[in-house]
């Protein structure tokens, strides 16, 4: 079993059950809406499950295993749970007729057996995922950066609402402005450390922090952090000898003094950039699934999407010590109770 815990010394929850539950409503509502009215996105009806082998689902780093269930009414036919939407919200951007600068968001669940559980990973996954159809022109680090500011701006005024609604939380403790770093750059600065090692060091100097190009190889020759070969642009020549149109919104959390991954995003594949990444990755077999066929076939936008954590910004903004705090889930009976002993009233 991989667990782990970590228990802020002293920790006494701000807000009791009752009221974190009333709180999470007032964040989702608040941070939705905001988010839709920023990046021009509609609320759209999304999966929990999809079928087997077509490609769609999010492979993550390429060895989380999807659970899996067989349809009885349609002649035991496999379909798995979703890791993300990653694939599926960019043909939906095609098939419901999205225009360039729109788009769409969506809540996204999944179960991720897999996951290593602590006090920010549960088995269970809730974020916004949203995709935006973008143009030729608009695939670089400028535009990347103009919608992480947007985004950015969506996160701190929440932080600020959600603050002035309880005022026995704590002032608003992120920075106003994020800070964008290539994870190049991360890794000529620390070398000795390990990448989350890394981010924990800047995200202590900054507050908010953009982490740059994740998944491709750095000058060691070995990658920041594993991203899928097929969403994300992650080889693209950025200048300077950097690669990577996209990267992690990450924020210091003091409570518990980590580096807090709080979105993962970025300007999604072309063609030319699948076939290379899927050529680095060894996968160039999906190239005949259906996500895959359509877009080398130019049937799907050009688009920047991401997902972004829906428990983990509720656990940010109402200062909880675990995840479970935020969401229902299952945790080892050894966990539960050191959290029970220490105020840590996971639901």
């Amino acid at each position: 079993m991989r667990t782990s815990l970590r228990v802020p010394e002293g920790y006494e929850p701000i807000l009791d059950l009752k009221e974190t539950e009333k709180a999470i409503r007032l964040i989702k509502e608040f941070f939705q809406v905001n988010l839709a009215v920023e990046l021009n996105l509609i609320r759209v009806t999304a999966p929990i499950f999809v079928p087997s082998g077509s490609g769609i689902n999010d492979d993550l780093s390429g060895v989380e295993r999807p659970v899996r269930f067989k349809i009885g009414s349609m002649d035991d036919a496999e379909a798995e749970i979703v890791h993300s939407l990653a694939k599926w919200k960019r043909m939906m951007l095609a098939d419901y007729g999205f225009q360039h600068g729109t788009g769409l968001y969506t809540d996204m669940n999944a179960i991720r057996a897999d996951e290593t559980l602590d006090n920010l990973h549960s088995l269970y996954v809730d974020q916004w995922d949203w995709e935006r159809i973008i143009s030729q022109e608009e695939r670089t680090l400028d535009f990347l950066r103009y919608i992480v500011e947007r985004i950015y701006r969506v996160i701190t005024r929440t932080e600020r609402y959600i603050a002035q609604q309880y005022p026995a939380l704590e002032e608003p403790i992120l920075p106003e402005d994020i800070t964008f770093v290539h994870t190049e750059d991360l890794r000529d600065r620390f070398p000795h450390l390990t990448p989350a090692e890394r981010e924990r060091e800047i995200c202590r100097e900054h507050g908010a922090v953009f982490l740059m190009g994740i998944g491709a190889d750095l000058k060691d020759g070995v990658p920041h952090d594993a991203r899928a070969p097929d969403y994300d642009d992650w080889t693209t020549e950025t200048g300077d000898g950097k690669k990577g149109l996209n990267g992690d919104i990450l924020v210091h959390y003091p409570l518990l003094d980590v580096a807090y991954e709080l979105s993962s995003m970025g300007i999604r594949v072309d063609p030319g950039s699948m076939e290379r990444q899927l050529t680095i990755s060894g996968n160039v077999e999906r190239k005949s699934l259906l996500f895959h066929r359509r877009l080398l076939a130019g049937e799907l936008p050009l688009s920047i999407g991401g997902g972004i954590g829906q428990s983990r910004l509720c656990m940010l903004y109402l200062r909880k010590a675990h995840i479970g705090e935020i969401q229902v889930s299952i945790w080892p009976d050894e966990m539960v109770r050191e959290c029970r002993a220490n105020s840590i009233f996971l639901l």
